[in-house]
């Protein structure tokens, strides 16, 4: 089964999503950016969702991870907790 490796950051409006991605694609950190921005737990390790495989992750979540290029920044992407930017670190 295919396995991916990714991190992503979680906030509320798709406004405040989209300036963090313009932080992001400007040269900012994006583990950083996850630390001080993320309201997802993940946030503490930068964002870091370890490795999962399909179906582990919320449909709109998964769609992109496994069919994203791998370490761009996308998003946002909408789903029932928020909006998110997501980094798929590794695919196999």
């Amino acid at each position: 089964m295919t396995q991916a490796t990714a991190r992503h950051l979680l906030v509320s409006s798709e406004e405040k999503c989209d300036a963090l991605k313009q932080e992001i694609m400007g040269g900012a950190d994006f583990a950083d950016i996850a630390k001080a921005n993320s309201s997802c737990p993940s946030g503490a390790q930068g964002g870091d969702l370890g490795s999962f495989g399909p179906g582990m992750m919320v449909k709109e979540f998964d769609e992109v991870v496994f069919s994203a290029p791998l370490n761009e920044v996308q998003g946002p992407v909408k789903t029932q907790f928020g909006y998110h930017l997501l980094e798929v670190t590794s695919r196999d």
